[in-house]
């Protein structure tokens, strides 16, 4: 079962990277020593937990469950499968004796058995790939017995980094459920307008936050056949293939998917995002203008001059009190360019982003909107980024949580961005709660205070007498 060294290399090479298009690079390695920020295992759970109706066994040591699982802040908006941790806990005699395909056997029956999954996913993991654990023919033996799809997702944490975990996720979406059922028709209309089906791909609705988005996709006619993956249901990623357009969220994490659609369905796919005012009204235009239907064009202008006019009024006062403001961004993907253009909507500069997860369009985009001499940041420990605060003179520092400790001991003001939030920010609505946020954080009195010197610290005179 566990790949070959040119399957690993022929996904690292991903075609659809501007970086391969004229000689193939390959997608950035890591290097030994260096912290690759979460394996290949890590990775596939990472794309794959947020499907939320099915089973998703960690097969090995009970340590891999526990280092990924509920490692994103997705939301489900009813079934809650995907938040119970399931492992088959291989323990030191398991792996000596052989038991391992027995207890990935039983695992499955029991989880089908307990909570009645409309699908298994099974994980492999170091530990199994290394002794030989054959879980392909356990899950296509599983299958047959309990008669729902059992899907192997075979990235083992040594193949690689989290990014190729993101793509193995997706081949594996690819090779065993995408093109398996049939979507139901569009139920008509009641303004007898047409309804097209379109296609989120490494959209993972972290908070919530594609909910502000999604009312606006039903007024304009496009039904979201599946979100791979946030909010997904297992019969919404079979009925993928029969979308118009792809949107793709994340190119870091499956833009393998989106090509291959492209390549075996025929389906156009285009990337974009929903932070920012002006990237949630381009997307939308890109959706439009992609489908090609002139009525849904002018219908979709509508709807975006509505929504920015009602957007600007509702930022205004924001920004006065954010304009000037001066952010360092440490994070990577599609947030390193699209959290900046929704900054700059803000009227806040953005002095130095991360990269350390962004491809070469990534890149691209952010020299756009902020020209070629920006900061680009690819070293993430806390000496560099408050090297960077400082030296930037910044007001705030915007990153992924495990950054919150380091801001706090600095005393500076900290905005976590990243999956652990507890604020969506996509969309119109999602912009005003980033402003709101920026705000409160910022003009926090803690910080004025924590800044003061200790009464104790205070130079006394001699002979007087230190204050309890």
């Amino acid at each position: 079962m566990s790949l070959k060294a040119s399957e690993i290399q022929a996904l690292l090479d991903e075609p659809a990277c501007d970086h391969n298009k004229k000689e193939k690079s390959g997608c950035a390695k890591p290097k030994p020593g260096a912290t690759a920020g979460g394996c290949s295992f890590d990775g596939a759970q990472i794309a794959l937990l947020p499907i939320a109706d099915v089973a998703h066994i960690v097969h090995g040591p009970i340590a891999c469950a526990g280092s990924s699982w509920d490692n994103r802040g997705t939301r489900s908006s009813g079934v809650t499968l995907y938040r119970i941790g399931m492992t088959t806990d291989l323990s030191e005699t398991d792996v000596v004796m052989g038991r391992g395909e027995k207890r990935l056997f039983h695992a499955i029956k029991q989880a089908v058995d307990s909570y009645s999954p409309k699908a298994v996913f099974v994980y492999n993991t170091c530990v199994t790939a290394l002794i030989g654990d054959d879980v392909g023919a356990v899950c296509k033996a599983a299958s047959e017995r309990v008669g729902i799809p059992v899907v192997p997702v075979d990235a083992a944490g040594f193949y690689g980094t989290k990014n190729l975990g993101n793509r193995l996720a997706g081949e594996a979406m690819f090779k065993y459920v995408i093109g398996t059922a049939e979507p139901a028709p569009a139920a008509p209309r009641a303004d007898g307008l047409l309804t097209y089906d379109v296609n989120l791909i490494g959209e993972y609705n972290i908070a919530g936050e594609f909910w502000h988005v999604a009312p606006l996709f039903d007024e304009l006619g496009l039904r979201i056949l599946c979100t791979l993956s946030g909010d997904a249901r297992f019969h919404e990623v079979q009925t993928m293939h029969r979308a118009k357009v792809n949107m793709v969220v994340c190119a870091k994490a499956l833009l393998n998917v989106a090509r291959k659609m492209q390549e075996s369905f025929g389906i156009p796919f285009f990337e974009g995002s929903f932070y920012g005012v002006q990237d949630m009204s381009n997307a939308l235009r890109d959706f439009a203008r992609m489908i090609g239907d002139p009525d849904l064009m002018a219908r979709t202008e509508a709807v975006i001059a509505r929504e920015e006019a009602k957007s600007h009024a509702a930022l205004e006062p924001w920004r006065e009190r954010l304009r000037g403001k001066r952010v360092l961004l440490y994070t990577g993907g599609v947030k390193s360019w699209s959290i900046v253009s929704a900054l700059q909507d803000l009227g806040m500069k953005v002095v130095a982003t991360g990269t350390k997860k962004s491809t070469e369009e990534d890149k691209a985009r952010i020299r756009e909107l902020m020209g070629e001499d920006t900061k680009m940041i690819d070293d993430g420990s806390p000496k560099a980024l408050l090297s960077t605060y400082h030296e930037y003179k910044a007001d705030i520092l915007i990153a992924g949580g495990r950054n919150l400790y380091t801001a706090l001991k600095a005393r500076i003001p900290f905005l976590d961005i990243n999956q652990e939030r507890e604020f969506g920010y996509e969309g119109y609505t999602g912009m005003e709660e980033l402003a709101r946020q920026l705000a409160l954080t910022m003009e926090s009195p803690v910080w004025a205070a924590v800044r003061k010197p200790a009464p104790w610290a205070k130079q006394s005179g001699p002979g007087s007498v230190l204050a309890a």
